[in-house]
């Protein structure tokens, strides 16, 4: 290889470097035009030089530095009083500049008062583009979506986690200085403006606007097209119709969980275990009680049969082993396995404790 070709990388990386830093030049330069801000600039550092040089002819005693010194100091406001004109033509120029620069003064912080004023409210209106990386997406704001997001908060892991929701409603719906809010339908613009090229993991709730069948269909759209534009993030889905299962697994919807079979397993598990719903509700509340904590397996258990895992993990951390999760986020989910099953490297286990187990610690005596 020659030492041309081992720099090229380098190159190409120094070019790209120097047109996003031409083109965010550029961008500011745009915005301080379309905002007359750079007029008023232009129009304040005119009045400066010309009131320099007038002060500096007519006071043989204030030099062109101290003079240019005084006009900053006099235009802003500022008033130190280290340098004053004492020529009568010098203190008429004093008495132009000041009220000409009070009003160039308070022209320019109403356009950048008006200009913060303006983005926090496209921001409060949903009007503005995400410039998120690595956050959670969610589609649709119901009720469901406020405990799912409220669980969210509430859990350590995520209580500051960056999350963008989409939905047709006017206003941001909570406060929240991590939740940025885009208004309108899930669609191709609005999944743009919440930089879903960067996010980890989106949230698809159905429309509680529409009947049950346009309702899944919409979700099914709305994965394919999030999967079109980042085939990488995670995609849960929620579905009223288990019929619509295979259309979200074409899809490449990651996970798919149908509200109504879980609603009924639970109601129809109550009537036959009474209390058990208090056991799922446990695990699932981030407020208080067990949760479930997924984690790879500890290398000193590689290679180990299931049960010593379990109990373990059981005795040195106060958790239970529910499941083993096999290879990446594609893996199969045993539940419950056989005692002899033996863990793998790329394997997960699926705990439940009241805090996150720790391998490298022991349990509180």
């Amino acid at each position: 290889m020659t030492k041309k070709s081992r720099s090229l990388p380098f190159t190409k990386k120094r070019k790209a470097s120097d047109q996003y830093l031409g083109y965010r030049i550029a961008a500011i330069w745009k915005f301080l035009e379309r905002e007359n801000i750079l007029r008023l600039l232009c129009i304040i550092g005119v009045l400066v030089i010309i009131s320099s040089f007038a002060l500096a002819i007519v006071e043989p005693e204030i030099s062109i530095h101290d003079a240019w010194w005084w006009s900053v100091v006099t235009v802003t406001t500022v008033g130190y009083g280290d340098i004053s004109p004492s020529t009568p033509a010098g203190r008429l120029i004093a008495i132009f500049l000041m009220f000409l620069g009070i009003g160039l003064l308070a022209t320019f912080s109403a356009t950048i008062a008006s200009v913060l004023v303006d983005k926090k409210l496209k921001e409060e209106l949903g009007m503005s583009h995400c410039t998120y990386e690595n956050h959670i997406v969610l589609c649709e704001w119901n009720h469901r979506m406020r405990s799912i997001w409220n669980e969210f908060r509430y859990d350590y892991r995520t209580a500051l986690t960056p999350m963008v929701l989409i939905a047709d409603m006017e206003r941001k719906p909570v406060e929240d200085d991590n939740l940025f809010f885009i208004q309108g339908q899930v669609d191709d613009a609005t999944l743009e403006r919440a930089n879903l090229s960067k996010a980890k993991t989106v949230i698809v709730l159905g429309d509680d606007r529409l009947e049950d069948t346009p309702r899944d269909a919409k979700v099914v759209l709305t994965t394919l097209t999030i999967e079109s534009m980042n085939p990488s993030a995670y995609t849960i889905v929620e579905l009223v119709n288990d019929a619509y299962i295979k259309h979200c697994e074409r899809a490449n919807a990651d996970e798919i969980i149908v509200s109504s079979t879980v609603s009924s397993g639970l109601i129809s598990q109550a009537a036959l275990n009474h209390g058990i719903t208090k056991v799922v509700c446990d695990i699932l509340n981030a407020h208080y009680g067990n949760r479930l904590y997924k984690m790879p397996v500890p290398k000193s258990m590689v290679d180990r049969p299931f049960v010593e895992a379990l109990t373990e993990i059981k005795r040195e951390h106060e958790g239970i082993v529910l499941a083993v999760h096999q290879g990446g986020p594609g893996g199969e989910v045993i539940s419950n396995p056989n005692e002899a099953y033996l863990l793998k490297d790329s394997d997960s286990l699926i705990v439940m404790a009241r805090d996150s187990p720790n391998f490298g610690r022991k349990k509180k005596s």
